[in-house]
């Protein structure tokens, strides 16, 4: 009893019973749940939990958690048992709908010590969680972060929680040190900034960083402009691409996205400098860094969604959409400027793959102008999925900078969302899922800018004589079949090549069969075998906690999607 109020105490600046009422009805996906717990305003602050029925000072191997840091996210710590812990997530500031991004260390751990940590409050029931995603973890000695094993890793629904969904994972600290657990690869503003003071020390002449304004906590929003200095010249034609990330604080993949853009276009790479030649990009890398440096999902630190306010920004609420739609306007509306593109970055929670949220409109041809890029894409980028990608104008999205632009800017701009999955993607040709790292959303960030030669060349803006080298996209579902059916036809001697023309007129057969090996080498739609129903973390998994084979961080990563049910 006394420790258990020990810990209220040390937490109790951290709970308030009242409730934002800054509420936004819709989100860009999944399920959302307001439910009647308290709000946490704050994160734990090197906070040692004691056990349950300790009594006398903290011991070695009573954990201490903390989030007081950049992006960090921890709310609340509520001990179970002496190796389990429930796991409070921190609403976002303002808005207690959203609770989905986790950022947190653990230390004073003996080594070989095994505990079990519960995720238990979150806002969204339709997670790829389902799907085999697993948190990521990094220690002092080991800073690169990597993904659980997901075999270790359960989503269910929790009778001891009255039914809702929580995440459970064990582990070992198997060396005693700092460790850090998120819900996926962090990407801070100050890592931003660091990176942004590297790039302007070396004075590229290409390169162009500007102050385009301030948060309300006073936090830069930087602008940077990349193209050839002939280009930026006064009364000189432009041909504009400008690109945002990060409306979203807890979408991290969208700035790896945006670094791997970044960091394409200030290479010596060909293509690179072929597209500085004719293209001035512009780049807005994180459009909310108080969302982002306060560890928030979704929201500004004034619990607003940012990308449902771009019909009519506020310059003292949402300060950073504000300026970027002035600038946007006054490229549009410039006699000097094609602004071609627009493209926002985000990371998606319930889909895989990296793809495409377009509009639709009522001119044919603005129409087939949109579908233009993201084919391009789906040819240029292997873990893109032209199946994912979508057009519409719902009247839900009309406050997203992607339905809001397409509106207001002239008809030649092209505005699209880019998502890229939070857990992997897959391909016709995979077993499973490929789970994205660090590196390899920067790599979709390369492949994303590349994509451009293509489009400036497929509309005659770069001519064919200044490519460094012939471009060769990837072959199109209906490319693989033909080259089946040609490769079958081969095989096949010609009395019964004959024999099937004779029976399938125009060699339909054959083309049949190319179409059912490719339907077999699909992977199907993937089940929620992650989720299983009636189960408790406290009965179930300190009942087997014993008899299981868990591992530490330097575990294999190895990832399934087979069903697996938790009992």
């Amino acid at each position: 009893m006394k420790i258990s109020i020990q810990v209220q105490i040390k937490q109790h600046r951290r709970i308030s019973t009242s409730r934002s009422p800054l509420f936004d009805n819709e989100t860009e996906t999944g399920e959302d749940v307001i439910d009647d717990q308290d709000t946490m305003v704050g994160n734990v602050t090197n906070l040692q939990v004691l056990p349950p029925y300790h009594y006398g000072p903290a011991e070695k191997g009573h954990l201490c958690f903390d989030a007081a840091f950049e992006s960090g996210n921890l709310g609340r710590v509520s001990p179970v048992s002496d190796e389990e812990f429930d796991l409070f997530i921190r609403p976002d500031t303002c808005n207690a709908r959203y609770r989905v991004w986790f950022y947190f260390s653990v230390s004073n751990m003996l080594k070989g010590q095994r505990v079990i940590f519960n995720i238990v409050n979150f806002s969204k029931t339709k997670s790829l969680f389902r799907e085999g995603m697993t948190p990521v973890v990094k220690s002092a000695s080991r800073p690169k972060w990597q993904r659980l094993p997901s075999k270790q890793c359960f989503y269910y629904r929790s009778p001891r929680k009255q039914g809702e969904y929580i995440f459970t994972f064990p582990f070992v600290f198997d060396v005693d040190e700092l460790y850090y657990f998120a819900y996926c690869f962090p990407y801070t503003y100050t890592e931003l900034q660091a990176y942004l003071d590297v790039l302007e020390s070396q004075n590229l002449p290409y390169l162009r960083r500007e102050l385009l304004g301030v948060s309300v906590q006073q936090r830069r929003l930087d602008l940077l402009t990349i193209s050839h200095p002939a280009n930026l010249a006064d009364h000189v034609q432009q041909r504009v691409v400008f690109f945002t990330a990060r409306v979203h604080p807890g979408e991290t993949p969208a700035s790896f996205i945006c670094h791997g853009v970044i960091q394409f276009l200030v290479s010596q790479h060909s293509l690179a400098i072929l597209l500085r030649k004719y293209i001035v990009f512009k780049i807005v890398p994180i459009l909310n860094p108080d969302g982002v440096y306060l560890g928030n999902y979704r929201c500004s630190l004034m619990g607003y969604d940012l990308n449902r306010q771009w019909t009519d920004p506020s310059p003292w609420a949402h300060p950073t959409l504000h300026t970027t739609k002035s600038l946007l306007t006054s490229l549009d509306t410039s006699q000097n400027v094609d602004l071609d593109f627009y493209v926002d970055i985000h990371a998606h929670s319930t889909l895989m793959n990296a793809f495409m949220f377009g509009n639709t409109f009522d001119e044919g041809s603005r129409v087939e102008q949109q579908s233009v890029f993201p084919k391009l894409l789906s040819m240029n980028v292997e873990d893109f999925s032209m199946g994912n990608t979508c057009f519409n104008r719902d009247q839900i999205k009309s406050g997203t900078s992607r339905r809001c632009l397409a509106q207001e800017l002239g008809a030649n701009t092209l505005c699209y969302t880019l998502e890229v999955s939070f857990f992997g993607w897959m391909t016709n040709s995979s077993n499973g899922v490929i789970p994205y790292t660090a590196e390899a959303y920067t790599k979709l960030g390369r492949n994303l800018t590349q994509a451009f030669v293509h489009y400036y060349k497929f509309r005659g803006i770069i001519p064919e004589q200044a490519l460094p080298y012939p471009l060769a996209l990837r072959p199109t579902h209906r490319d693989l079949m033909k080259m089946m059916q040609s490769k079958s036809r081969q095989s096949l001697p010609k009395q019964a090549e004959s024999i099937d023309k004779s029976r399938s007129p125009r060699g339909k057969a054959s083309m049949g069969s190319s179409c059912s090996l490719l339907s077999a080498s699909k992977p199907g739609k993937q089940k929620n075998s992650r989720a299983s129903g009636n189960s408790d973390s406290s009965s179930v998994v300190s009942e087997k906690f014993s008899k299981m084979k868990v591992t530490g961080i330097n575990a294999p990563i190895e990832l399934r999607t087979r069903s697996r049910k938790f009992l």
